[in-house]
């Protein structure tokens, strides 16, 4: 009788805390008021990249320590085209200025740290836990979790700790100026094994970004994009006289081509990259760029075969996956559009326009639970983007949640 008992208990305790457990799992209803939801329509995000140069410095080569390629000016226009209001404590011009300078006392490359730091800001957007007013412009101290990091005082001190931080990986050589990088004496002391050994940019890959596979990579992406030609009679003779000389025959047709989507000249544009590809035919950005120009002339299957090519040659091409899906979405390919986005997160999990543009591909086809869960990581991983926000808002209008 006592162990029939004592049996019983243990099956009450049993079901008592699963109960307990399926009460505390369980997850508030969302109810979508389906009559406004069809008034209602999500718009996708904007085409992602940049037309790009042929860098034939390989990236697992490009050094932290050097001379800069990019001008003071073209990194300047490069921010200014990118973001038109940065959230900064200073003039964009007097910020490349104090990189420019800050970093060449110390043998830094300005240039690609500037680039750093448009991928850790978000070209000055914020949107995470850092805030404008730290001028901390490199992630310093930041593990997540809404811990905002190092405070500066000053434009100048953000940018001189970003560049000694960068010294603690690059060299053993002591700053040559006093330390304000709060975390320049742990690397030296608690890393030894990283201590002025990182000497390349792709070598802070999974250091300085976790997971950060590619961060080296997307530093330099963004790199290449600053040294871009512009619309100018100069860039144009430069071109010409490029493809003349052809000391490098397909660099020097993409080139031109870049010149030419400058100027809006988009089938001479396509033109030049074509003949780049008949001289290297798997080169990615001559294969990348014939893709967005093809867009631009309204050829969405031409470009969804290009970026095909593309993605043959390197499946790690984020803006490849992206712009693919989107054109995929479209033509109403929905299961192939949200393949191509989650491949594309597969390759980086930090991505609101490919989780928003899955949400508008469930939402197109009345799957709203699906698009409404996709919908709320976009927000989640991004409070500035306005596409994201917008259709948000829109959506989260017609839900109703309950507990």
């Amino acid at each position: 009788m006592k162990k029939f008992l004592s049996l019983a208990l243990i099956v009450t305790l049993i079901l008592t805390l699963t109960a307990c457990a399926d009460a505390a799992e369980k997850k508030p209803k969302v109810k979508f008021n389906k009559r406004q939801l069809k008034k209602i329509e999500l718009v996708e995000s904007p085409r992602h990249g940049n037309p790009m140069i042929v860098l034939r410095e390989n990236y697992s080569d490009v050094p932290i320590m050097g001379e800069p390629v990019a001008t003071q000016d073209q990194m300047v226009n490069y921010i200014n085209k990118r973001n038109p209001n940065p959230k900064l404590n200073c003039t964009v011009k007097q910020l490349v200025h104090l990189y420019y300078f800050e970093a060449g006392r110390e043998g830094i490359r300005p240039d690609i740290a500037i680039c750093q730091a448009i991928k850790e800001t978000g070209v000055w957007g914020y949107g995470g836990d850092v805030i404008p007013e730290q001028n901390n412009y490199c992630g310093l101290g930041t593990t997540g979790g809404g811990v905002k990091g190092a405070f500066f005082d000053t434009p100048q001190l953000g940018v001189r700790a970003h560049i000694q931080h960068l010294l603690s990986y690059a060299s053993k050589r002591p700053p040559r100026v006093e330390i304000v990088d709060p975390r320049y004496e742990l690397i030296q002391k608690f890393r030894p094994q990283i201590f002025g050994k990182l000497t390349k940019w792709t070598e802070l890959n999974g250091v300085w970004a976790v997971p950060g596979n590619h961060y080296g990579e997307d530093i330099l992406n963004l790199w290449m994009q600053a040294q871009m030609p512009d619309a100018s009679e100069a860039s144009m003779d430069a071109a010409d006289l490029k493809v003349l000389l052809e000391d490098d025959k397909a660099a020097a047709y993409v080139y031109r081509g870049l010149v030419n989507m400058e100027r809006e000249n988009f089938y001479s544009a396509i033109a030049d990259f074509e003949t780049a590809l008949e001289a290297e035919p798997e080169l990615t950005e001559a294969l990348f760029d014939l893709a967005l120009a093809q867009e631009q002339i309204n050829k969405p299957d031409a470009a969804i075969a290009t970026y095909d090519k593309l993605l043959a040659v390197d499946d790690k091409f984020v803006d490849a996956w992206n712009n693919r899906a989107r054109l995929k979405l479209a033509k109403n390919d929905f299961k192939g559009a949200i393949k191509d986005y989650e491949a594309a997160l597969a390759i980086e999990t930090i991505n609101a326009d490919a989780y928003n543009d899955i949400a508008v591909a469930y939402f197109r086809q009345k799957k709203y639970d699906d698009a409404w869960a996709s919908l709320e990581k976009a927000a989640a991983q991004s409070s500035t983007n306005p596409v994201v926000q917008a259709n948000h808002e829109k959506f989260a209008a017609c839900v109703k949640i309950k507990k």
